[in-house]
């Protein structure tokens, strides 16, 4: 039988079920390029849409050697003791040459991944943050009409990543490394104003004090933002490796999205993340629909050459581009794309 002979009334059908191998068929529809499977996929997600929405969504950044998986490992595990069915989606970078990616979350979070309460889903990049996007969004959904009440989104580190990660989560957490140098360093200000909430992480052993300080640091300087929201961004210390302050990470969680959700907060970020998705999706499927036009292909290698000789400015080879896209899509259209003068 083919892999994918489910209809998408069955995908439904076992995804609501908590059958993990229709879900991790799911979510591999979504991850296809096939149009047969996204169409599938997207009828899938169309029919579970009223069972998605109820989930509580974290997002989950820090610089490289923070120990993410750790934390997030000893996180979920906690909630799972305490009744929580809990999914981790982890993006995971592909390569830009060969176009493989990494997918270690699994070895990474051995005792989660076996716990029967908990999904890991590495989700590859594809070499650009669309992937992302389009995917994660997807996973989310299907995760959450499983029936997993936590969603934790893991990205890769730091950079455009944490934008795109915050568009999707109710809270958005950045771990921190205490004894960085000068209270202040590496902290990004673009960092702290997606932040709900800091956690300097590793606060254990010998760097105990220094993580203490740090936190300090962090919340003077989250105090001198101002907050885009009625929730003010807090810093705390925990380890992943004792179990201190979790506990109180998760109080902190679950009060900020209590606030958000009496103060209608949470649902108007969730339909503001939707509209933004769907912008999302118009300008990449605008952009795959410009770049496999084969009526263009000749006359995108004459304007990339054109503006790499500055014989043409960005803006003007831009619209040449999207005017021969528009008319090369009407129905009289000329065989023939325009070529660069």
């Amino acid at each position: 039988m083919p892999k994918f002979a489910l209809n998408s009334e069955e995908l439904a059908y076992g995804v609501l079920a908590r059958e993990r191998r229709i879900l991790s068929r799911a979510i591999t529809l979504t991850e296809s390029s096939l149009p047969a499977h996204r169409d599938l996929a997207q009828a899938t997600l169309q029919k579970l849409l009223p069972r998605t929405g109820k989930a509580i969504r974290v997002g989950i950044s820090g610089v490289p050697g923070v120990g993410k998986s750790t934390f997030i490992e000893a996180l979920g595990l906690r909630l799972i003791e305490q009744g929580h069915r809990v999914a981790v989606l982890a993006i995971d970078p592909s390569s830009q040459r060969s176009g493989g990616s990494i997918l270690g979350d699994k070895t990474r979070m051995t005792s989660l991944s076996l716990n029967d309460n908990a999904y890991i889903r590495p989700s590859p990049t594809s070499g650009h943050l669309g992937g992302v996007t389009r995917v994660t969004r997807e996973s989310l959904l299907l995760c959450e009409a499983a029936g997993f009440d936590v969603i934790l989104v893991e990205t890769v580190g730091v950079g455009q990543s944490e934008t795109v990660v915050s568009e999707m989560v109710d809270c958005y957490l950045v771990l921190m490394l205490p004894g960085a140098g000068d209270e202040l360093q590496g902290i990004k200000k673009g960092v702290l104003e997606l932040a709900d909430i800091i956690a300097v992480n590793k606060a254990d052993g010998p760097v105990k004090i220094e993580a203490q300080h740090a936190k300090a640091a962090y919340q003077r300087a989250l105090s001198i933002l101002q907050p885009g929201s009625s929730w003010k961004p807090v810093a705390l210390s925990c380890s992943a490796v004792t179990g201190e302050g979790l506990d109180e990470l998760w109080q902190l969680v679950r009060k900020h999205r209590r606030q958000m959700i009496d103060t209608g907060e949470l649902v108007a970020r969730r339909e503001e993340q939707r509209i933004s998705w769907m912008w999302s999706m118009v300008e990449q499927q605008i952009l795959a629909s410009l770049r496999d036009n084969e009526t263009l292909k000749s006359l995108l290698i004459d304007t990339e050459a054109a503006v790499r000789n500055q014989t043409l400015t960005a803006p003007q080879a831009a619209n040449e581009l999207l005017v021969a896209w528009a008319r090369s899509r009407l129905p009289d259209a000329p065989e023939q794309a325009p070529t660069v003068p």
